[in-house]
């Protein structure tokens, strides 16, 4: 890659180099050289439970008070207080498994490769992230840590080949949400071709509750500018319904329909109180890693 950034690449050149983790590596340490760092908060550590003492417990994890008070025995034990809990949402659904041209990556091969260059930023940042991934039903949940392992546990669920037909976000959100009880952050990896209130709603909820929400809406270029020519038959993945067409007879109309779906998801999404930013399969995975940043950026 000589000195090039690997955030600025092309996504299928990169991609092409490495698995996934190879890849987010190469993205993050390319952004981050881009970045004028600024001081991070570090760790602290709460209080969570006490327990039992057992023969090698070191004596200084001793409660003393509690033994003076009850003459028990008893050791403190702590949790991670991180910067930040993040959950990323990830949409593996069967219309996420397409591209238009062979020499792009399909939509959830950019995502995934999106997702594990947001979850290693954010871990660098000392920032606990967990992952969810869903299609007609959550598929995989790693619960937001940011010990180490959890890395490998993200990559590991990224290479999951498992992927259904429809797809539904509510139940995805939802057991998100309960996976991160405090402020938080959420990002949306999807393409969005679901029912509309199928999302808004968890996204109101969150927003009530305080956490951050950013959608990532995946598109291929294709699906915006239907360059096909000739007759075509159009399948949707996720129902099998098909349609034969003359795309030069429809580009128009297409076209316009698509502009109007993009501008009401955003117009909706902003209502609602998320952050919505548009990905094209094409772009240097650097512009949604900057945008998922800003927010992270925005919390305390």
């Amino acid at each position: 890659m000589s000195n090039a950034r690997a955030d600025l690449l092309d996504p299928a050149t990169i991609a092409a180099l490495g698995r996934i983790e190879v890849v987010a590596r190469w993205v993050v340490d390319g952004f981050l050289t881009g970045l004028h760092r600024s001081p991070r908060k570090g760790f602290s550590v709460e209080f969570a439970e006490h327990r039992p003492y057992q023969p090698g417990d070191e004596p200084r994890t001793l409660d003393w008070r509690i033994a003076a008070r009850s003459d028990r025995l008893v050791v403190k034990q702590f949790e991670e207080e991180t910067n930040l809990r993040a959950t990323l949402v990830l949409d593996v659904s069967r219309s996420m498994a397409w591209t238009g041209n062979r020499a792009r990556l399909t939509k959830l091969a950019y995502a995934e490769r999106l997702a594990a260059a947001i979850a290693l930023l954010l871990l660098r940042q000392r920032d606990a992230v967990g992952l969810i991934r869903f299609d007609a039903q959550v598929r995989s949940a790693v619960a937001p840590r940011a010990r180490s392992g959890q890395w490998k546990r993200i990559v590991a669920s990224l290479d999951d080949p498992g992927a259904g037909r429809a797809t539904r976000a509510g139940a995805a959100f939802a057991q998100a949400g309960r996976l991160v009880p405090r402020r938080g952050l959420f990002v949306l990896i999807s393409d969005l071709l679901l029912e509309p209130e199928d999302v808004l709603a968890p996204v109101r909820a969150l927003r009530k509750a305080g956490h951050q929400v950013v959608v990532l809406h995946v598109l291929d270029p294709a699906e915006r500018d239907l360059a096909a020519a000739g007759e075509a038959l159009f399948v949707d993945p996720e129902t099998g319904a098909a349609v034969a067409a003359a795309p030069a007879d429809v580009r128009a109309a297409y076209r316009a329909t698509v502009r109007s779906a993009i501008a009401e998801w955003r117009a909706q999404l902003a209502r609602a109180g998320a952050t919505y930013e548009l990905v094209s399969t094409d772009a240097p995975f650097g512009v949604p890693l900057r945008r998922a940043f800003a927010a992270r950026q925005r919390l305390p």
